[in-house]
């Protein structure tokens, strides 16, 4: 959720769950069927792209990540 919520602030939308689980917070299904453990599964997000998509948004959703990441390690 604090990634999530980190990269909302610049901007980025992505969810912690399925499009089809809305407000659910079991572990999602389909991670599940992958074989992720539980643990793991409740760290992941969700990451959309589309036809309007373009090169642009996807490095600055990498530059986003690199930046809250190193944040996040900076910090421990």
């Amino acid at each position: 959720e604090t990634l999530v919520a980190a990269l909302d602030l610049t901007g980025i939308a992505v969810s912690a769950g399925s499009a089809c689980s809305s407000g659910k917070v079991a572990q999602s299904h389909v991670l599940a069927a992958m074989g992720l453990e539980p643990e793991i599964s409740r760290g992941a997000i969700r990451i959309s792209i589309g036809a309007t998509t373009t090169k642009t948004d996807i490095s600055a959703l990498i530059a986003a990540l690199k930046d809250i990441t190193g944040r996040t390690a900076r910090a421990a």
